[in-house]
């Protein structure tokens, strides 16, 4: 029989954080799980600390030989396990021991839901700081709320296998927002569980985060919303909702292209503005460059 959960840690050059993480895993009160930790085309001896040589068939180590990015690292993480349900984790987040008990009782208790996640807390330079309410979690149809901003951490969620696979996995092409990208397409069908409880530390302020050395994140976030109005996904009220995010960022890359004198850019978001919008942007034709 295979193990119930399958927990996936992409990670690169992270050693000296990583094993925080495995711990936290190793620790769990639910003990029926396969633990893949998916080394990145790391540089400092990720898969020789000594948790991998211990023996464990439960607890594997797959190396990249270069770097190919976290959806590649966690698509490869799935792709080598076996468990029906999946559970991601950052290398530089920790869980609370009764995470997964917790998630699997409630799933079995709640059959109807394929994805949930839990609640928080937010850890920034070593102190605890209180999230925005707007990045407060929720459960329920979070749809038109993901349009806006990210709203499931891949470290506290779980999902079937199915549901992951079916949904097409983490999109390799994006540097990031890979995240985002992935629950627009599970939640514009499939409802969000929410254990109403911090079952997750996140541990943010480290200088090799992607929102710290990836610039303009909101291009990513356009080219997954066109990519989901272009899927024949959507209802017609969620392709409202869509073209109107849509439309709402790309505007904000255009004004900025445009001061940059960037006219190519320019150019590519205002054909997104008018296609999507209907209306003339206020900024006025490229030519005015």
């Amino acid at each position: 029989m295979p193990p119930l959960v399958a927990v996936i840690i992409p990670t690169h050059n992270r050693a000296s954080l990583l094993m925080r993480a495995i711990v936290s895993v190793i620790g769990q009160t639910f003990r029926d799980f396969e633990l893949v930790v998916v080394d990145d085309g790391s540089t400092d001896g990720t898969c020789e600390l000594p948790v991998f040589k211990g023996g464990e068939p439960h607890i594997r180590c797959l190396r990249f030989p270069e770097n190919r990015g976290v959806s590649a690292a966690r698509n490869a993480g799935v792709r080598a396990a076996c468990a029906p349900w999946l559970a991601f984790l950052d290398s530089d987040d920790e869980w609370f021991p009764s995470k997964l008990e917790k998630q699997v009782n409630w799933t079995k208790q709640n059959p109807e839901f394929r994805v949930c996640q839990t609640k928080e807390l937010w850890i920034r330079r070593g102190v605890r700081v209180n999230p925005p309410k707007s990045h407060e979690k929720r459960g329920g149809d979070l749809f038109a709320a993901s349009l806006e901003r990210c709203m499931i951490t891949p470290s506290s969620v779980m999902l079937s296998r199915k549901l992951f696979e079916r949904s097409g996995g983490f999109d390799e092409s994006l540097p990031a927002c890979e995240d985002y990208d992935l629950w627009l397409r599970i939640t514009c069908s499939y409802p969000v569980g929410l254990l109403e409880e911090p079952l997750l530390r996140r541990f943010g302020g480290h200088p090799d985060q992607l929102s710290a050395i990836v610039p303009a994140l909101d291009r990513y976030r356009v080219q997954s919303i066109q990519k989901l109005l272009e899927s024949g996904l959507l209802s017609n009220h969620q392709q409202i909702l869509a073209a109107a995010i849509l439309v709402k960022r790309a505007e904000i890359l255009a004004e900025g292209s445009r001061k940059r004198g960037n006219t190519e850019n320019y150019e590519r978001y205002f054909e997104i503005i008018r296609r999507y919008g209907g209306i003339e942007y206020s900024a006025g034709p490229a030519a005015n460059l």
